[in-house]
């Protein structure tokens, strides 16, 4: 069965704050969802379109997982807190199996 990722390229971050209540938030909803964060900030080189920002990459055991996690309450309740601090691409896609 293919797995189901989760990609967010943040284009800006206009409010530390609310990015750290979703950070808190958004961790326990990614677990409780059976959801492995790979990759969350760090270093990023842009090409193309890109832009050098955060970017967060977590892996679920299947595309649909991932698409439960985010509907869930528990990470709905992160969005909110996020609300508008952020600019950001985010996308659930399924990986090859």
């Amino acid at each position: 069965m293919p797995k189901g990722y989760w990609v967010s390229a943040y284009r800006t971050i206009s409010d530390p704050e609310k990015l750290a209540a979703y950070n808190k938030l958004a961790a326990a909803a990614v677990k409780a969802g059976g959801g492995r964060t790979f990759a969350r900030g760090g270093r990023v080189v842009a090409y193309d379109a890109g832009i050098a920002e955060r970017t967060v990459l977590v892996e679920f055991d299947s595309f649909e997982q991932a698409v439960a996690t985010h509907e869930s309450a528990a990470y709905q309740e992160a969005l909110a807190a996020l609300a508008d601090g952020v600019e950001r691409d985010f996308r659930i896609v399924e990986g090859i199996d």
